[in-house]
């Protein structure tokens, strides 16, 4: 039989609905479509397996939970969903992707600073400090590490990233420096190192982080002395940032994919500055879309309120800013960070070090469902940065000086 004759004999035996499938129709489709591949039928006849298996998407994660599916076919789903989000932006009109484009930053103006803010806490920034020491990286670096050679390590990535914000945002010791988003501070605690004499004001709005913060400052031997951590939502709280005034730089890590109203934001964050003083972001990007998280697995777990910003969205807010410069950074360097993180994660699950604190996050019972939740995530990551070559999704940095 003919690779032609095994691929259409293996599609009609498809159920035509997707209600019909079962998890074994999963790998036949799959099959069918190496094989339609292999003899140059792809073109003609792919969209009725992307399509079913794209239908067939939220029950996939419940065949996930009962471990039916491997991981193979889930990133090969996965890059199915990608395939069909870049098919719904993209328009046969340049003047209509624009106009689509400004219709966002319109929308955006009139929204608050952030919403949903307590359920995007709850699904990453309350959740113990010892999950992330299990998943995570040596810095505890929750965002892109940078990756030039197949010989760098993860602690290597973390730090090579780490360096090269502060390459970028022009730092010198004894600046007075915001983060802005800390995070689990591993941009606050290098920097401590780095420049012993700089003044470091730490914003989060997690009392765990901040904890975890200064503890391990301390640990560490740094000047935890130049380190303030203020607990705080950036987005309404007032009177905690009222002390934050004449800073010579600010600089965030992946904050600003959780707000919306970006206008107010840089309103506020300019507030933080000196005049003449300089914001350096870091956030991950679309090259050119911008879309709501507003449905659908990955919002309702891990990204409710959450906004994926085109490359260019920003320079539509910065009216108090001039832009100075502005980089792209290839998706691949966090397609490998987000798979070092599920590595870590599957290591500490076969040896039973995760089950207690997954235990702990989302009670008894539940720990085998959130190993999975969090398995997705990260496999969801690495798929949508190393989607064609890192070229699509990407992280991208700005400096901004205040004018």
């Amino acid at each position: 039989m003919s690779l032609r004759d095994a691929g259409q004999s293996l599609w009609m035996s498809m159920p035509s609905s997707y209600h019909d499938v079962q998890a074994h129709h999963v790998v036949v489709a799959y099959a069918a479509w190496n094989l339609w591949s292999s003899s140059h039928l792809a073109e003609r006849l792919s969209d009725k397996v992307l399509n079913l298996l794209s239908s067939f998407s939220e029950r996939l994660v419940g065949l996930v939970q009962l471990g039916l599916v491997p991981d193979f076919l889930i990133r090969f789903g996965i890059r199915i969903q990608l395939r069909d989000r870049l098919a719904l932006l993209r328009s046969t009109e340049t003047t209509a992707e624009q106009d689509d484009k400004m219709q966002i930053v319109r929308q955006l103006h009139t929204m608050p600073i952030a919403v949903m803010t307590k359920e995007a806490n709850d699904q990453h920034y309350e959740v113990p400090a010892r999950f992330y020491d299990l998943c995570l990286g040596p810095c505890k670096k929750y965002s892109s590490g940078l990756w030039p050679t197949s010989r760098t390590t993860f602690e290597e990535s973390e730090i090579l990233m780490l360096d090269l914000y502060c390459e970028r945002a022009e730092l010198e010791d004894g600046m007075s420096i915001v983060d802005l988003g800390c995070g689990w501070g591993s941009l606050t605690l290098h920097l401590c190192a780095k420049y012993p004499n700089a003044k470091i004001t730490s914003i989060s709005n997690s009392h765990t982080q901040k904890d975890y913060i200064l503890n391990t400052a301390k640990a560490r031997g740094l000047n935890h002395q130049n380190i303030k951590v203020i607990t705080c939502n950036v987005a309404d709280d007032e009177g905690a940032l009222q002390v934050v005034r004449d800073n010579d730089r600010v600089m965030t890590v992946e904050m600003f994919e959780h707000m919306k109203n970006y206008d107010d934001l840089l309103q506020k964050v300019h507030g933080f500055l000196k005049p003449g003083g300089k914001l350096f972001v870091h956030i991950f990007t679309h090259k050119d879309y911008t879309y709501h998280f507003e449905d659908g697995w990955m919002s309702r777990n891990f990204f409710s309120g959450g906004t994926m910003p085109s490359d260019d969205l920003l320079l539509y807010f910065a009216k108090s800013f001039a832009i100075e410069q502005h980089w792209r950074v290839n998706g691949t360097n966090y397609e490998k960070t987000s798979n070092g993180w599920l590595a870590y994660l599957d290591q500490n699950w076969r040896n039973g070090s995760l089950k207690p604190v997954l235990t702990e996050a989302y009670g008894v019972g539940s720990e085998r469902e959130w190993y999975v939740n969090w398995r997705l995530f990260f496999m969801a990551c690495a798929e949508l940065w190393g989607f064609r070559g890192g070229n699509e999704w990407i992280v991208s940095h700005y400096l901004f000086v205040s004018r």
